[in-house]
């Protein structure tokens, strides 16, 4: 069974740079997983990305000192335990609003008695029933983060970060912005208030803090305040900003 160094690193307070990888080619997956970035986010919410394609994207990345996390679609038992038997060991569950959904991830994690996950004694992630102790050792090495993006849900936050078993809490600024009547501002100075003060609340409560962005004044800003594991761009809006760039330098050969 493979370490979870991504999870360690973050209970320990050491910065992890990931990337988000929303593109749904293992090409792209291995070639990102040889950047040098901490971890790689493969996306499920917005992506048509299925279970099948999660799994090739997991074993593109078998070898890579980048460690992988998978987004599911959403707090769904089910899925979350198809993502566990192929080999996902960090999960971040996005739209997590309260403590009982919290604490229902925390069990969608864990094998009886503790929790729910369905046991499979022969799927990839205890090397097809080669990893002695799998069972009673699995949890060691899942890291589990939820992700907090209403204001609903900051109101609870530090309710939820306290739920047993939650080992990282993520903010999503898009949806937080949509939530407190900014959609597609999440440079809203109110909103950036209250990432930054998530960062801030998060870190008290004892639990990691994480975030994403291609801005680099606001990756700065939300490092300073306390955030563990940034993802600092998707690949989607790499590609198309380097191909405008490299497109606008280009255009003077047309005259």
């Amino acid at each position: 069974m493979r370490e979870n160094h991504f999870k360690k690193a973050i209970l320990n307070g050491e910065q992890q740079i990931g990337i988000w990888h929303m593109t749904r080619d293992t090409q792209i997956t291995e070639m990102l997983g040889g950047c040098g970035f901490d971890w790689v986010l493969i996306d499920c919410e917005h992506t048509p990305n299925s279970e099948a394609d999660v799994l090739g994207m997991l074993q593109a990345l078998n070898g890579s000192p980048s460690m992988p996390a998978v987004r599911p679609t959403h707090l769904n038992v089910a899925e979350i335990k198809r993502l566990l038997d192929i080999g996902a060991q960090t999960l971040i569950v996005p739209y997590v609003q309260t403590v009982e959904e919290a604490k229902l991830a925390a069990a969608a994690v864990s094998y009886p008695p503790e929790g729910v996950r369905g046991v499979s004694g022969g799927s990839r992630s205890s090397m097809y029933g080669t990893v002695p102790g799998y069972f009673q050792k699995a949890r060691d090495e899942i890291c589990l983060i939820i992700q907090i993006e209403t204001v609903s849900a900051m109101d609870q936050l530090e309710d939820i970060a306290a739920v047993p078993g939650i080992d990282g809490i993520f903010i999503g600024p898009a949806d937080l912005a949509a939530s407190m009547g900014h959609p597609g501002n999440t440079g809203h100075p109110d909103v950036v208030e209250a990432i930054l003060s998530a960062m801030k609340r998060i870190r008290a409560a004892g639990k990691p803090a994480g975030f994403l962005s291609a801005d680099q004044t606001m990756l700065d800003k939300v490092v300073e305040a306390g955030c563990t594991f940034t993802a600092v761009d998707i690949d989607f809006g790499l590609l198309r900003r380097a191909a405008l760039d490299r497109l606008a330098t280009c255009r003077k050969f047309k005259g």
